[in-house]
């Protein structure tokens, strides 16, 4: 990563007002080119220079997501609620990463809260019942599901097939 950092000093100088977007733009290539390594360390730079880049703090997250680093990425949304506690994508993500490490309870709290913020939102209902599932709660999980579906997630459909929900 640090031959990374190097790079990217080299190639845009140090970060600054005129070039952190265009940093920014670059590990958006990264990640599209499926470089989630490449991506973060882009992303860092950016953040680096700019901690409230809500972007960089999101993509940076969903990229150590993506990799299978859950901690971090629990660390990058908690940061982005931290300075926008109304954005519902962190809460969504964040939630997700502890469903993958198996925190259910905090979960289901950041899926409430997405929910509170926007009770349409059919990814928070749909991944609150994975939570709920988690927890050892098949019928709420199911009740969640049925929301997300009438919502219009085709995912929810097969969940609720594949789950034996009624």
């Amino acid at each position: 990563m640090r031959i990374f950092l190097s790079l990217l000093v080299f190639v845009f100088g140090q970060a600054t007002a005129q070039n952190v977007e265009e940093i920014f733009r670059k590990g958006d290539v990264y990640f599209d080119q499926g470089d989630y390594l490449g991506a973060i360390s882009a992303y860092t730079t950016v953040i680096e220079y700019s901690p409230n880049h809500v972007n960089a703090l999101l993509q940076r997250g969903l990229s150590h997501s993506i990799l299978g680093n859950y901690e971090k990425s629990v660390a990058d949304f908690s940061l982005v609620i931290e300075k926008y506690p109304d954005h519902v994508y962190a809460y969504i993500s964040r939630g997700s990463a502890r469903n993958k490490l198996k925190q259910f309870d905090t979960a289901l709290l950041d899926f409430n809260e997405a929910i509170r913020i926007d009770p349409k939102n059919q990814e928070a209902f749909n991944n609150r019942g994975w939570a709920k599932n988690g927890m050892g709660l098949p019928k709420e999980a199911c009740e969640d599901w049925n929301i997300s579906r009438k919502m219009g997630n085709e995912e929810a459909k097969i969940i609720l097939k594949n789950n034996q929900c009624k």
